[in-house]
């Protein structure tokens, strides 16, 4: 082998191990951000504490009932973290986290998943993931850097019930952690201690408080998806979309069941209900934060309201009352691997763009539904040009929601790209690429909103039908 092909080998052989580094450095960044929400949730709580304390006895007089406010708060903060710490015992990473990352330095570029996460509720993410056999769901979350991976795990960590009661109300619920140690004890005392050694808190990463502040929004997000309580959001974003596509392919019990791809899947719920309707239905989601919280769901979750979460608790403002603030919100509103999905349902960690525009995308899908994910795009036109060519002649793209384009407000980032169209070029750009339109309305609907809130944002969502033209001409040309 000559000198010059040697040379290019360890370069590509340098080049994969950096790529690597760099993927188990973002991942372990992110777990952190789980690791670290009970310690900064408490330092919350202690800085209500001393600001209460700085009051006058006469205004304290008139708050007396804070004290047991904050212990409450604690105990809610132990809740959800017993729940964020048996979701990251169910996790099973795409690579070797405990892997050294040396050859990863700071002047590296840190290619988190998650940099840009956006939780939308306020102003200011390459292979088949997800299974089902015998009306089990199975998943096992995967990297689009890591595409040898496919491994199913069996639906299901068997918890004890008795380690949790979710009846009982937060003053009588007793939970520990122990963060030295990632550890939490239930009121039982029954640890959930780390089996994995990427858990171990010499792995772990000091993350700042904006990433902990993502996963507060996923607790969010969770009710969005996940709990009762947000059937009223879930009716206004979803219901509009399942209609149109139960509509538009009133056959789908045959062998070969329509193909239904559903980008920014988020936690899953959406794609799942598509699979329930009859279609093979595949979610695609970029960001690790909502890719290790809907593998947990769609996998272990063994019956209906198994977790409560406390997702309110950490927002003082618009509040009615310290009870609504601290109310419990039950999760899952419906078993996932009971739910009746088609067989064929999946996941697909990755970026977007990178993953579906692999040759053997092109005309595979008869539906594309997007929701609240088109303006989570550096460039806008790359998603629609990737819409057009993955879908069949005749197919259609079914939209739903606003234009909150993500990376529009990244002050003194000069390198970040961030394409900003109206509604109104958005549409002139989605008919160039060989699209009809067949519907389009408004929707009227929320975000991750608090339902007991004194704030309610509302979105005026653009609401779309697209064809795909039947041409076998290019729709560029």
């Amino acid at each position: 082998m000559s000198g010059g092909r040697v040379e290019e080998d360890e370069e590509r052989t340098r080049q994969r191990k950096l790529e690597e580094a760099l993927e188990i450095k973002s991942l372990r960044r992110i777990v952190s951000a789980y690791l670290n929400y009970p310690e900064a949730s408490e330092e919350d709580v202690k800085r209500y504490e001393r600001s209460f304390n700085r009051l006058p006895p006469a205004h304290k007089a008139l708050l007396s009932h804070f004290p047991l406010k904050f212990e409450r708060l604690r105990r809610c903060i132990s809740t959800n973290s017993y729940f964020i710490f048996n979701m990251l015992q169910a996790f099973e990473p795409p690579i070797d986290m405990s892997q050294d990352t040396d050859c990863c330095d700071d002047s590296c570029p840190d290619h988190s998943h998650d940099d840009q996460f956006c939780c939308r509720g306020e102003k200011n993410a390459n292979d088949h993931l997800f299974s089902r056999e015998s009306n089990v769901c199975a998943c096992a979350v995967d990297s689009p850097k890591a595409s040898t991976i496919n491994k199913e795990v069996e639906n299901g960590v068997h918890h004890d019930p008795a380690h949790r009661n979710h009846d009982q109300h937060p003053e009588e619920k007793e939970v520990t952690d122990k963060h030295s140690g990632h550890c939490v004890s239930d009121c039982n005392g029954n640890d959930c201690s780390s089996s994995h050694e990427w858990l171990e808190p010499s792995l772990q990463m000091n993350v700042p408080l904006v990433d902990v502040d993502k996963v507060r929004c996923i607790i969010r997000n969770i009710v969005r998806d996940w709990a009762a309580e947000g059937q009223k959001e879930r009716d206004q974003c979803y219901k509009p979309i399942l209609e149109e596509l139960h509509s538009l392919f009133p056959d789908r019990k045959n062998e070969s069941p329509p193909a239904c791809l559903v980008p920014g899947a988020g936690l899953g719920r959406l794609a799942l209900e598509i699979s329930c309707l009859g279609f093979i239905s595949q979610g695609n989601e970029f960001s690790y934060y909502m890719m290790i919280c809907s593998s947990f769901i769609l996998n272990h979750t063994q019956k209906v309201g198994e977790w409560t979460i406390y997702p309110w608790i950490h927002s003082n403002s618009n509040s009615l009352s310290d009870s609504d603030q601290l109310r419990p919100v039950s999760i899952p509103d419906i078993h996932p691997a009971s739910a009746g999905i088609t067989e064929g349902f999946s996941m697909c960690g990755g970026d977007f763009v990178e993953v579906y525009s692999d040759p053997s995308q092109v005309g595979l899908w008869d539906a594309v539904v997007t929701c609240f994910f088109i303006d989570t795009a550096h460039n806008i036109i790359e998603y629609i040009e990737v819409i057009s060519r993955i879908l069949k002649d005749g197919g259609v793209w079914i939209n739903l929601g606003p234009l909150l384009y993500h990376f529009a407000d990244m002050y003194g980032q000069e390198d970040e790209m961030s394409i900003e169209p109206s509604l109104e070029d958005v549409k002139r750009i989605i008919l160039h690429y060989g699209f009809v339109f067949e519907k389009e309305r408004t929707v009227e609907t929320t975000y991750t909103t608090n339902p007991k809130s004194m704030m309610q944002n509302r979105y005026y969502a653009a609401f779309w039908t697209m064809r795909k033209k039947s041409t076998t001409e290019d729709p560029t040309s």
